[in-house]
């Protein structure tokens, strides 16, 4: 691993210093932007305490699992978050101050709760981050920035469905590190980097993580991107613990088969170990989730997801009632509906989750008793989201 960062570091610093090319001055350029998402989900379980999340047992004691990413109220106007976005630009840097505020900003920033003092400002910055452009090649970036990894982010705007994919809730949502990209050309680039660790304000030890990508368009209308991540995620103040390490190899891809009608796969596979005693113990998941949509007018279309995620070695949160690992079929129907000029979006949306029966009574799912003899729920419901 001490190689792999000594090469990049190096890679980085011949880019910046023999690359550098004579540019035109461009007068420096300040952007605002951003969004804001609310929405309301029935579901047809009617659970009693009104959550979409599914339960844990641990201890004797009921406890929420994480099935839902962010959209985790039923029967209940909620809020998702307001973002506010400022960016300057010149033709050889950018500076990125990009901040949420919310529930799913929360939720999404899980790893900066706590500081020194008790809660800190810093749960509000999603990304933070200074850019530098030496030549149109050539791209180097340091600070906060959300992760390369997945088909899904957490901008509402961005994501055709509004409910998040098991994949996306599972794997990493933001890096605080360095990373440097090459663009090979406009249809291949690679991209490498250094980061603390995954989803947290501070590093957790000593180590580093590696991460990298690799895109390529082989024909027009079709990308495709290979991610990799590679950290020690084990706690520690002394010498980094060996045989300890989290990693996740993921593929993401995309087709825009007509103008109308574009088709999308996400595949993952990830592994944990952690040394105990003279014994290593690995933990794998992994899902594939395939995408559809097809514009039927300027203004509407429909949308299709399948997913399966696979968890059974219990190494991620998504947990069966008994605390155990577990898989999950999701399937979910999302209509898009574009308003006032492209700023408003409707995105009325259907989604079924499938669990697999465990023995006894006690299931995933809460029904209107407040009993877990469900495993299976769907919920139907409708986001509101606003971006400008």
């Amino acid at each position: 691993m001490k190689k792999i960062i000594t090469t990049l570091l190096s890679l980085c610093l011949t880019g910046i210093a023999f690359s550098q090319e004579k540019t035109e001055e461009v007068k420096p350029k300040l952007t605002f932007s951003g969004y804001l998402d609310t929405y309301y989900f029935a579901n047809l379980n009617n659970p009693a305490s009104r959550s979409n999340l599914g339960i844990t047992k641990a201890d004797g004691d009921i406890i929420p699992s994480n099935a839902r990413a962010f959209e985790q109220r039923s029967g209940q106007f909620s809020l998702g978050l307001i973002q506010t976005k400022i960016t300057h630009t010149t033709k050889t840097t950018e500076a990125v101050a990009d901040l949420a505020f919310g529930p799913n900003a929360d939720l999404g920033n899980y790893g900066n709760i706590l500081g020194p003092l008790g809660l800190t400002t810093s749960l509000a910055i999603k990304q933070l981050y200074i850019a530098y452009k030496p030549t149109d090649k050539w791209t180097f970036t340091m600070g906060q920035f959300g992760t390369h990894i997945g088909y899904e982010v957490i901008d509402a705007p961005v994501n055709y469905h509004y409910s998040l994919s098991n994949l996306f809730n599972n794997g990493p949502f933001y890096h605080i590190g360095v990373k440097a990209n090459y663009a090979i050309s406009d249809k291949a680039s690679l991209m490498a980097g250094i980061v603390n660790n995954i989803d947290n304000l501070n590093d957790n030890n000593k180590a580093k993580g590696f991460i990298s990508q690799i895109f390529v368009s082989p024909v027009s209308g079709w990308n495709a991107y290979i991610n990799y991540i590679y950290s020690n995620e084990t706690s520690a103040t002394g010498k980094t613990p060996e045989g300890n390490y989290y990693s996740l190899l993921d593929l993401t891809t995309t087709y825009q088969i007509t103008p109308k009608f574009m088709v999308g796969v996400n595949a993952a596979t990830g592994t944990q170990a952690a040394k105990i005693g003279t014994t290593t113990v690995k933990g794998n998941w992994g899902g594939i989730a395939v995408y559809s949509n097809y514009a039927l007018s300027d203004a509407f279309s429909l949308g299709a997801r399948y997913e399966n995620f696979d968890n059974k070695d219990g190494a991620r949160g998504l947990l069966d009632a008994q605390g155990n690992g577990t898989s999950v079929n999701s399937f979910t129907i999302t209509g898009n509906i574009t308003l006032g000029e492209g700023h408003l979006l409707l995105k009325p949306e259907l989604r079924i989750d499938t669990y697999p029966k465990i023995a006894g009574t006690l299931q995933k799912f809460e029904d209107a008793d407040g009993k877990f003899t469900k495993n299976a729920q769907t919920t139907l419901g409708m986001a509101a989201i606003y971006k400008f």
